[in-house]
């Protein structure tokens, strides 16, 4: 385990909040932002990750696998709806 210590909660507004050490946060990587998760009785602090984290990486594995090939045919039949209502 890393470094531990005790803090204090302060009110901040109609918040609270804690002071966490520099120390603390460059250990776990935390720059402004973070994401918040309870996870029983506790409350997890980690680094905030953009939405498509790791996407590059899973793309990647997948095209070697052959996972990305498209499932729908490429060949889409039209009905008279779309040959004699659909306007342009």
């Amino acid at each position: 385990m890393g470094a531990s210590t005790k803090a204090r909660i302060v009110k901040i507004g109609n918040s609270q909040g804690i002071r966490i050490p520099k120390l603390l946060l460059d250990q776990a990587e935390i720059g402004e932002d973070v994401e918040l998760e309870v996870q029983g009785h506790n409350l997890v602090v980690r680094p905030a990750r953009s939405p498509r984290y790791g996407w590059d990486e899973k793309f990647a594995q997948m095209a070697k696998n052959g996972d990305d090939q498209l499932l729908d045919s490429e060949v889409i039949s039209t009905t008279s709806w779309d040959t004699n209502e659909w306007e342009w």
